[in-house]
């Protein structure tokens, strides 16, 4: 379910152009007519004088897992994290994915390289789950999920999750972060928590900012602008505008080619590895107008675009010692894929009281497309009359979804407060397509890197759900409150689901508290994970030596997985328990303990890479189908995640006016495997594996168990201080043969950041990697280095490009 925002709550769009242009020109006639109105309009605002002004995080009313008006993290029954703009501000960070990852211990954000869609898309894991199981919503509506399917060895394979780098941070009031399993009162994909980003509202206070940096390797230059400004509509309105553009140079990891001394290039750098050329263009409107007595009316939208230049493997200039492997690239080649990510969402709605009962009625509708070209590359069946440029073709997620909430306090004899009774209906439909890419891109062996999408893997997948909620939260006594919520869901393609849960808080003292809660909840199978298919070139380990292979990702549903054992695919159920505790000595001062087990049945997995033998390679030739490796999706595990969670704030006023913040998080996490579904027999008939061990060890070891931070915040006068120490864990990149397996150790890294206020302005400076650590490089056991070209596992939970240093100018009004 979609949940019931306060009266004033915010509304946000993004727009985004091509890479070319800064911005639209009557978008930007838009910003400057909005600037001149803010000098008369608004009165002077910055957000730090804001942030001195807010109450302690832990008196905060929060939104997300509550109905009611007067809950606060304090008192609330589940875990909860406040993230305030100041907070993703001092991260230093423009991408909100890398600055929630260094608030947030429970939250992993890698960044892989030479991993297709996904070096642009990067997904995010939540208590150690794959990233699909963690719901995001914007202002209490649900955020759609991106196009790009996550089909290499990285982080989160197999999954589609929202793409969090479309929303710029500049827009954003706040995040809250529920650490709870939320199916009942949100529906699918709420197992690991809840991620709700609250916009900027109102019509005071604008900003402009301008920063860059660099790494210390003098590669990955980024700069970015950005404005947020508000200004007044008739009858009390407001409208916000946000825009934001971004560039982000290449990195470049890699190690030189000393494989083969017949190589022209041979001994030099040819391989990239790190981070993609980025082009983002970000563009958001977030209004409410007031229309007659208690209605209001609102809406938020946003339009983002994301170009990105990334690597694919580099070819060699000869297939064997003698043999060139194709006469347009005599000395090797690089394939590059331009990729083009495009977000669109919308709401509408409009909201009121009538009769006591406080109601919102919206549409919301999203998508994502993600669209791709194949360059300096070549389709070797066509030889030397191939052309070097492919259209690869495109992918298209679409949600959109129709919701009624209503909520209102009930007077119950016996009570201290009011109960609050919610109800709630939403109809949604899900859509994803799949666009052909040009005949050369397919024809034959395909264009190298990434060959294009079939007309056979073209299509359009849809479903619907209805659904219809209520929750029911009420305060005993002064000591004791408790909640439980009801949630049904009927799916069109796979049946009826029901979600329930119930949560408890009880006050041993004013100081100290516990809490509890216990669900049930369930993620609906993506219409990308039944539907994704394709036929691509692949790096495989094979026989402990990595192998380009043509490889095809088949949907359930199609003959090609049929024939391998492929069946249609359930719903994941989940159970969540937890229990806490909340201690706050002093105002001050605040603990909080969590701990929770989350077991999840029918996990959704992408198999292993099925290396098929002739017989089945001649089934599927039967079909059309010419490949050498085969996977698709399957429910392949039940999990169980043990994990628990430790957070502590201090604040402290200091003499001479300074003031100090410190804060402690941790997060461990351990998951382990109960079942294993039994592997089909026409592919045990062939001695093969569809949920391999690398596959299993996937789900339970390639992320940390464990990661701290520490941080520090000290203000005096104008002056403004970030210090933050962050471990991670040790982590394991697996194999099939385990004796291939590597242990990657933890490590530490520093952040630091200055900054000076004066006036309107506000001047940063800051470190990230302030000591330059990089995570242990890939064994070259079994190549899996390939030759020292990839040092870096992608799994890393920081990334691989070192020490980054950077400035940035804001102006306030």
């Amino acid at each position: 379910m979609t949940m019931h925002v306060t009266p004033f709550s915010t509304l946000s769009a993004t727009f985004s152009t091509p890479p070319a242009v800064l911005f639209p020109r009557p978008l930007l006639g838009m910003l400057v007519a909005a600037l001149l109105a803010g000098e008369t309009l608004t009165t002077p605002v910055q957000a730090q004088t804001q942030a001195d002004t807010t109450l302690p995080e832990a008196q905060n009313v929060i939104v997300t897992g509550t109905r009611s008006t007067r809950r606060t993290v304090s008192d609330s029954e589940a875990p909860i994290d406040v993230l305030s703009s100041k907070d993703l501000q001092a991260t230093g960070s423009s991408e909100l994915g890398t600055a929630l990852s260094r608030l947030l211990p429970s939250l992993n954000f890698p960044r892989p390289a030479i991993a297709d869609g996904t070096s642009s898309a990067r997904p995010a894991q939540l208590r150690g789950l794959s990233p699909d199981q963690t719901l995001v919503l914007v202002n209490g509506k649900r955020w759609h999920t991106s196009a790009v399917v996550n089909v290499n060895g990285t982080a989160g394979r197999g999954s589609a999750p929202a793409d969090l780098n479309t929303i710029p941070v500049s827009a954003i009031e706040r995040i809250e972060v529920l650490r709870d399993g939320a199916a009942a009162q949100y529906g699918s994909d709420a197992i690991a928590g809840v991620i709700n980003i609250i916009l900027k509202r109102g019509a005071e206070g604008s900003e402009i900012q301008l920063g860059g940096g660099q790494y210390s390797k003098g590669d990955g230059r980024q700069e970015t602008f950005s404005v947020n400004t508000g200004t007044v509509l008739d009858n009390g309105g407001w409208v916000r505008l946000t825009a934001e553009q971004k560039h982000q140079g290449e990195t470049n990891r890699a190690g030189a080619d000393f494989r083969n001394p017949a190589e022209p290039l041979y001994g030099r750098v040819n391989q990239k590895q790190g981070d993609p050329e980025l082009r983002q263009t970000n563009l958001g409107l977030n209004a409410a107008l007031p229309i007659s007595g208690a209605l209001e009316l609102y809406g938020f939208a946003q339009f983002s675009r994301r170009n990105t230049d990334a690597a694919a493997t580099w070819r060699t200039a000869y297939t064997s010692s003698t043999k060139l492997r194709t006469p347009l690239y005599p000395q090797g080649f690089l394939p590059n894929e331009a990729a083009m990510n495009t977000d669109v969402s919308t709401v509408v709605g409009i909201r009121g009281k009538s009769d006591s009962w406080r109601w919102d009625a919206s549409l919301n509708y999203g998508s994502s497309e993600f669209s791709l070209d194949v360059n300096n590359s070549v389709n070797l069946s066509l030889g030397a009359a191939s052309p070097t440029r492919f259209y690869a073709g495109k992918l298209k997620n679409t949600l959109t979804v129709a919701n009624l909430d209503l909520a209102r306090e009930l007077d119950v004899a016996g009570l201290t407060n009011p109960l609050t009774l919610a109800l709630g209906a939403e109809y949604r439909r899900d859509q994803y397509d799949i666009g052909a890419g040009e005949p050369n891109s397919y024809f034959g062996s395909g264009a190298q890197g990434f060959a294009g999408f079939q007309p056979s893997n073209a299509g359009s997948s849809q479903r619907h759900s209805a659904s219809v909620y209520a929750n029911v939260e009420a305060e005993f006594s002064r000591q004791f409150s408790s909640s439980f919520a009801l949630r049904h869901e009927n799916y069109s393609d796979f049946g009826s689901v029901t979600a329930g849960k119930l949560s408890a808080r009880y006050a041993l003292s004013e100081q100290f508290a516990l809490r509890a809660a216990a669900s049930n909840g369930f993620r609906a199978p993506s219409l990308a994970q039944q539907g994704y298919t394709i036929s691509t070139t692949n790096l495989i380990t094979i026989n402990g030596t990595s192998q380009l292979v043509d490889t095809g990702t088949f949907g359930v549903a199609t003959a090609a997985a049929k024939a391998l054992g492929a069946k249609p695919l359930e719903a994941e159920k989940s159970r969540n328990y937890s229990i806490g505790a909340v201690w706050q000595p002093r105002q001050n001062l605040s603990f909080s303990v969590d701990t929770y087990q989350i077991d999840i049945d029918n996990r959704i997995l992408y198999s292993g890479n099925l290396i098929l033998p002739a017989s089945l390679q001649s089934v599927l030739a039967q079909q059309g189908v010419l490949v050498g490796a085969a996977r698709y999706f399957t429910n392949a595990l039940d999990t169980s995640t043990r994990g628990v969670d430790v957070v502590g704030t201090y604040q402290l006023n200091l003499s001479g006016g300074g003031k100090l913040g410190l804060t402690l998080g941790y997060n461990h996490n351990d998951t382990s495997v109960s079942h294993v579904t039994a592997n089909p027999v026409v592919l045990a008939q062939n001695n093969l594996l569809l949920i391999d061990r690398q596959t299993i060890l996937r789900t339970t070891v390639a992320s940390p168990k464990d990661k701290l931070t520490l941080g520090s915040d000290y203000s005096s006068g104008s002056w403004l201080t970030h210090l933050q120490a962050t471990r991670y864990g040790s982590f394991v990149s697996p194999q099939n043969n385990p004796a291939l397996d590597q242990t990657y150790g933890a490590n530490i890294v520093f952040d630091a950041a200055v900054s000076y206020r004066t006036g309107r302005w506000t001047l940063s400076a800051g470190v990230d990697n302030l000591t330059d650590q990089y995570p242990d490089q890939v064994t070259s056991s079994g190549n899996l280095n390939t030759g020292g070209t990839l040092p870096y596992s992608t799994f890393s939970p920081y990334g691989f490009n070192g020490r980054y240093v950077y400035a940035r100018a804001a102006y306030a009004w």
